[in-house]
């Protein structure tokens, strides 16, 4: 099920951060493969430029990652787009754990495709700045968690998907540990001096993988930090 919701008028943007800019975004996630009209919609509907700084907001549409600091990215809107439809392949979810908040773009996207998303990360002013921008948003069904990404968020488990937005050092157990059986994660993991992106589905007696290709991530750190710009 589609949660629809309008946009408030100031987040409509002008020129390079308009509606119709979103709409030629959304074209070319098409003609490069993105098949699932929930997430394309869904797109269409986030206003990207809502997330990063606005020095930037002329390259929101751009379909590439862009720097909000603290060494961390925005990603690639093809990238957000694949790992949501992968993760949607494992049935229509009520319930999503995102590791690693970032901006606050991805979880916006998923909060018009699922119930609820609860969104852990591990750098807090990080994590300030998107729940501001989810609260101007009025993006009401987004839960947030300053914690260790590699954890989870237990206390929630099990869930119906989970989207991790950087590259583990190996496939985290822990977080498969908290899907529902048949829901599927998606996760970027290095392996052989590569990032690969993977598929991963919860099954009655352990987990099936599958390779979505190659990405590059930031990595998916340890512990929680509480750098300010």
């Amino acid at each position: 099920m589609i949660h629809r919701r309008k946009l408030e008028p100031s987040t409509g943007g002008r020129g390079m951060t308009s509606q119709g800019t979103r709409d030629r975004l959304v074209r070319r996630l098409r003609d490069h493969g993105i098949a699932d009209e929930r997430v394309l919609e869904a797109i269409a509907n986030t206003p990207r430029h809502a997330f990063i700084d606005e020095a930037l907001s002329s390259r929101a549409y751009e379909d590439t990652a862009l720097p909000i600091g603290l060494g961390q990215t925005i990603s690639q809107p093809w990238v957000v787009a694949r790992m949501t439809e992968a993760m949607l392949d494992g049935g229509t979810p009520e319930k999503v754990l995102e590791v690693g908040t970032g901006s606050g773009y991805q979880a916006a996207v998923l909060s018009a495709l699922v119930s609820r998303i609860f969104t852990v990360e591990r750098v807090e002013e990080l994590l300030k700045q998107a729940r501001r921008r989810f609260h101007k948003l009025k993006l009401k069904n987004i839960y947030t968690r300053h914690a260790d990404g590699h954890l989870g968020w237990p206390s929630q488990a099990p869930f119906d998907g989970i989207l991790v937005t950087a590259a583990a050092s190996a496939l985290p157990i822990e977080l498969v540990a908290q899907l529902k059986e048949g829901a599927v994660m998606v996760v970027p993991v290095a392996r052989g001096g590569m990032q690969r992106l993977l598929a991963v589905r919860r099954t009655e007696d352990g987990y099936d993988e599958e390779d979505l290709g190659g990405v590059i991530f930031v990595p998916l750190l340890a512990g929680l930090a509480k750098a300010e710009r």
